[in-house]
């Protein structure tokens, strides 16, 4: 089945509008859209495998709407190859190429996915109901750093409980190491991490064992270095709108369908061409549109389309945290699945370390924001938000709590920290172990990034590997984003703060799985409570309005979750400061089920968790509540009293 895009400039014999694609007939199909030239050419690269057709020259017949095609016999996988533009000396790589072997400045090459045999045709996709995330950067996920050593690690990642793997970008970008934002050729799987086959046995390995595989794409700017489409055009960009970036995109203005059918052209592709099972849309708010077709609601779209009949997960960052993203098609929203949730993590923040500078310093981290959080989602849904000096949020209060995806860690939040270090290194065991049960059983979504589940000790820093003058802009701009965190605007930190470009602030970045087995206790910790979230029908089943909490005390708040059967509640007794007497204890969410009490179930002080022991619950009276620890009671037999003597 064909992806049906925006426009109808594709010729039949091809599965997308743009790309060098392998025909059934032999040969292969170029296409470009070159609007400003009035001549290209298609320019075959010597190669070992193709030595007979390097130095081939193909005019390409021009046609309506300034596309360029070209049919070459002789061509076949494998086959290197750059354009020509109005008889210029200089050759440019494609601009849809599916492989940059030598990197976003070198040729580009055939690619023929039908090549690999795929082995999970029986694979139905992902859901947004019931997903554990975990983010992945694969060029420091394995000390290999590629999708071979990354697929090993798949095995592991199943038993953990994780569902779907969120990879940062893949598409390729300059340099040794980078992040993947700063991509270039958006249909082309970074050479870094090996073949686009490689990157396809990666998928498929995860749908043999059960987990999904969703990808982080940039549509809201290209990199400094190895963008190449203004030669072909200079209305893939526009000077409308200002993005933090770079230049915008241009998907409302002059020759913007055409814009348009690139990009979606490139969600069906990841979707279609690697089996994937959705998509993250990185910082949707710079992704800017006013025509009544939204790009972001035709992309949600178009990836659905590719999928069927699969169902896919789509997530975005959206900072403004606007409702319209998640709203459905048919109520004037985008129809995105699931939105980041920067409140929940600010306000973890700010109660495990203390910390309320720069951007956290509109959040307390206090028991009502926790309660408010699960309960709600976003924290700001319209309030007045200082740290901005505007309003934050829209109200989404009857949003299911699967529509947004809660974590205490992602690329961007180890980064800023200044050193890099996990959160656990921050804070103290006992709150680290109550939060993060927090996390993994709240009725949102979870997220982990890659190591948190073994309490990794290596940090996370920011790099990207350019050349001298565009190191030197980008080590300069990051420390002046740092410089709002007034520790580390002093000059004690600033000299401090790892150069981005120093291949041993990625060398760093690695993780070391062997800290796994050495970190047995934080480990167990994640997998039990993960167990607990897919097995006990009350947390494996979140629902709207199906949690309610109160404040016990300036850092201890109870939860409790209602089961769909009456009477099989959970109660989550949560203290994040010292221990805690409550007497009295006028709360209702306390008592128990008629005829029943409440017996301990699991405790995150546990000494199987690291953890100091659990004092027995008391049989008659109030409550004592463990300073830095999370219970939790289930209804059990109501005790009978004693008799008399």
């Amino acid at each position: 089945m064909n992806v049906r895009l925006e426009t109808k400039s594709r010729p039949p014999a091809r599965l997308f509008p743009v790309g060098a694609e392998v025909q059934q007939q032999g040969g292969v199909h170029f296409r470009v859209w070159a609007p400003a030239r009035k001549k290209v050419e298609v320019v075959l690269e010597e190669t070992e495998q193709e030595q007979e057709t390097a130095g081939t020259v193909s005019d390409m017949i021009p046609e309506d709407g300034g596309y360029f095609s070209c049919r070459i016999q002789e061509a076949g996988p494998g086959v290197q190859y750059r354009f020509r533009l109005d008889n210029d000396s200089r050759l440019y790589p494609d601009p849809a190429s599916r492989y940059q072997p030598q990197g976003p400045h070198g040729p580009s090459q055939v690619i023929d996915p039908g090549e690999f045999k795929w082995t999970d045709s029986a694979w139905k996709g992902v859901k947004a109901e019931g997903q554990v995330l975990y983010e992945m950067h694969v060029g420091t996920f394995t000390h290999e750093g590629n999708w071979e050593a990354a697929e090993r690690q798949i095995q592991a990642l199943a038993e953990t409980g994780i569902t779907v793997v969120e990879l940062l970008p893949v598409a390729d970008f300059p340099g040794r190491f980078g992040w993947g934002y700063d991509g270039v050729n958006l249909f082309a799987p970074t050479r870094l991490y090996g073949t686009p086959d490689d990157f396809r046995r990666f998928v498929d390995r995860a749908h043999r064992t059960g987990i999904g595989v969703i990808l982080d794409v940039v549509y809201n700017h290209f990199g400094p270095d190895g963008n190449y489409l203004s030669e072909f055009s200079k209305d893939y960009f526009t000077d409308r709108y200002e993005c933090e970036w770079g230049q915008a995109i241009n998907f409302d203005g002059q020759e913007s369908e055409h814009v348009r059918e690139y990009f979606l052209a490139n969600a069906a592709y990841w979707i279609r061409e690697f089996h994937l099972d959705g998509l993250r849309l990185d910082a949707t708010q710079q992704i800017f549109d006013s025509s009544e077709n939204h790009m972001i609601a035709a992309l949600t779209r178009i990836a659905r389309e590719a999928a069927r009949p699969r169902s896919i997960l789509i997530v975005a960052e959206n900072e403004p945290q606007s409702v319209i993203m998640v709203s459905p098609p048919n109520e004037g929203g985008y129809g995105i699945d699931a939105l980041w949730n920067d409140d929940f993590h600010h306000s973890a923040m700010v109660a495990m370390t203390g910390r309320a500078d720069a951007y956290y310093s509109d959040y307390r981290g206090r028991p009502q924001e926790f309660i408010s959080a699960l309960k709600w989602g976003y924290l700001y849904q319209g309030q007045w938000y200082r740290w901005q000096k505007q309003p934050r949020g829209t109200p989404c209060l009857d949003l299911s709590p699967t529509r947004f995806v809660n974590y205490l860690q992602n690329h961007d939040q180890l980064a800023n920290s200044g050193s890099g270090k996990r959160i656990h290194l921050l804070t103290s065991p006992g709150r680290y172990r109550t939060i993060t049960t927090i996390l993994l059983l709240a009725p949102q979504t979870p997220m982990l990034f890659q190591g948190q589940e073994f309490a990794s000790s290596t940090p996370f820093f920011y790099f990207a590997d350019h050349n001298a003058e565009i190191a030197h802009l980008i080590a300069r701009g990051r420390v002046q984003f740092l410089s709002q965190f007034r520790a580390l605007a002093t000059p004690e930190m600033q000299a401090r703060l790892p150069d981005p470009g120093d291949p041993m602030t990625f060398a760093r970045s690695k993780l070391s799985h062997e800290e796994r087995h050495i970190h047995l206790e934080e480990y167990a910790l994640h997998r039990d409570l993960l167990r607990m979230r897919r097995e006990d029908p009350v947390f494996s089943a979140p629902r709207h309005k199906g949690l309610d909490g109160a404040v016990l005390g300036q850092e201890a708040f109870v939860l409790r979750f209602f089961g769909e059967e009456e009477g099989n509640d959970r109660l989550v007794l949560v203290n994040l400061g010292r221990d805690l007497e409550l007497d009295p204890s006028p709360e209702p969410l306390l008592a128990p089920v008629a005829g029943t009490t409440w017996n301990l179930f699991w405790a995150s002080e546990d000494p199987r968790y690291g953890g100091m022991g659990v004092p027995p619950l008391p049989e008659n009276g109030n409550w004592h509540i463990q300073g830095e620890s999370a219970v939790i009671l289930k209804p059990g037999l109501e005790r009978q009293p004693s008799p008399e003597p």
